[in-house]
């Protein structure tokens, strides 16, 4: 009997057991996951050199896009817009598949599915290995992307936690994996890199990502305990199958139709504010994302920022996102989620302008600080919130459709902002797009004076 059986009783499932295994199996998969984003340039010169056709067309689209919007057709712009071109790619996909795959939870189990998807990432790694042209690269990307469910299970099984205390810490926890991983995976990346030869630039760190992956699948399958509880999975496939429209439509997911159409559905005050909190995690991802993306845009072309001096800005934005969602994330209390979020959207006005107008580095940094402080509490906080909605056996699709709005928003999100970036400047894209975060605002507010109404 292995430890996840040991763990299947409801005596022995603790709650700091659930957060803990939860967070090792994310981070390791977030380490394997984030091993190949310091490489993209790299990547893309190389195959950009082998003459594949899917890699033209891809970048003929980028040229017109470029072309479009003004931006210089300098090299260090292309390949960010490239690379833009295949996380809006990747998004788009975990768009589509996260809601399916937090629904799939619902009636399997969180456990099957976290192997699952394992599998289908192990999958993409060892394709990545043995790629050799850009046809076949996409295609181990868009398996990634199409089997990246483990965040959005992730999110489900802190969500089937009974304690919202418990629920809050375990979000943060996942916010910390998040901020550990993006700061040491390309550290990782990079130092395999460079002790591959120049023509198998990809060998070494996509063999490391599979290594990360194997692991992860082996902690899943000795320590991740079933935390559904069995009388709350739901038996009808058929039903499942119905569903999978609403999983599908963007209309029906910005309405949780997926959830309201259940007989054990929400009630209406409860179903209102889950829409409203699944626009404002929409909203903020997708202003978050696209000024996230310009960054590098602005970093270069201002304080002529090279990759190391990009990689030194993200290494500091991710030590201290880590910092404050171990130190004060996970201690915030069940019910002061709202006003945190709030406190730290606000933050974003101030950071955002200080970036827009920053004329030297301290400033810059200055509103860096802000920045991930915001970056650091938003999501940990809404998805504590949300996960407060729906009864046991929705769980996985609550958080799968929080999971794809968030995908959504980020696949959007940097086409707008880019655009935005090369037609109007810099100082008026940050500037003028941190006002927009008066949007989110006005949405908690609607959805306080409903909690406040219900009271």
């Amino acid at each position: 009997m292995n430890t996840a059986d040991k763990t299947n009783s409801e005596g022995d499932r603790s709650p700091s057991l659930v957060i803990n295994v939860v967070f090792f199996t994310l981070l390791l998969d977030l380490l394997g996951f984030t091993l190949i984003l310091p490489l993209l340039p790299s990547l893309l010169d190389q195959y950009g050199q082998t003459e594949d056709v899917v890699y033209q067309s891809l970048q003929s689209l980028v040229d017109w896009f470029r072309d479009f919007i003004g931006a210089p057709s300098e090299t260090k712009y292309n390949t960010v817009l490239f690379g833009g071109l295949i996380s809006s790619l990747f998004s788009l996909l975990q768009f589509l598949s996260s809601p399916l795959t937090g629904a799939a939870s619902d009636y399997y189990g969180r456990r099957p599915l976290m192997m699952l998807t394992t599998v289908g990432l192990m999958s993409s790694y060892a394709l990545w290995a043995v790629s050799q042209s850009f046809s076949m690269f996409l295609l181990s990307r868009v398996i990634g992307g199409i089997c990246k469910g483990n965040v959005s299970l992730c999110t489900a099984i802190v969500a089937d936690l009974p304690c919202p205390k418990a629920r809050n810490r375990g979000m943060a926890m996942i916010g910390v994996a998040f901020s550990m991983g993006f700061t040491v995976g390309p550290l990782i990346g990079a130092y395999f890199a460079r002790r591959s030869s120049m023509e198998e630039v990809y060998l070494g760190p996509a063999l490391v990502a599979l290594l990360f992956s194997a692991a992860d699948l082996l902690f899943i399958f000795l320590m991740l305990p079933e935390t559904l509880p069995k009388d709350a999975k739901v038996c009808s496939v058929s039903s499942g199958i119905q569903e999978a429209k609403d999983l599908l439509n963007p209309v029906a997911l910005f309405h949780f139709s997926a959830v309201t159409k259940r007989k054990d559905s929400p009630p209406k005050d409860s179903m209102e504010n889950l829409k409203v909190l699944g626009l404002v995690y929409f909203t903020y991802l997708f202003m978050f994302s696209g000024l996230e993306y310009t960054l590098s845009f602005l970093t270069h072309q201002r304080f002529q920022y090279t990759s190391m001096d990009q990689g030194k800005m993200f290494f500091f934005i991710g030590i201290t996102m880590a910092v404050i969602q171990g130190g004060y994330a996970r201690r915030i209390k069940p019910g002061h989620q709202i006003k945190t979020v709030k406190l730290a959207i606000m933050s974003l006005i101030p950071s955002f302008i200080m970036i827009g107008l920053a004329w030297n580095v301290t400033m810059l940094y200055c509103g860096i600080l802000l920045y991930s402080f915001a970056a650091a509490v938003v999501v940990p906080c809404l998805s504590a919130q949300v996960s407060e909605h729906g009864s046991a056996s929705q769980k996985g699709t609550v958080m799968g459709i929080l999971r794809s709005l968030g995908a959504l928003a980020r696949a959007s999100g940097p086409i707008l902002a880019s655009s935005v970036y090369w037609l109007a400047g810099s100082e008026s894209c940050f500037v003028f797009s941190s006002a927009f975060f008066i949007l989110p605002l006005l949405l908690l507010r609607r959805q306080t004076l409903s909690k406040d109404k219900e009271e």
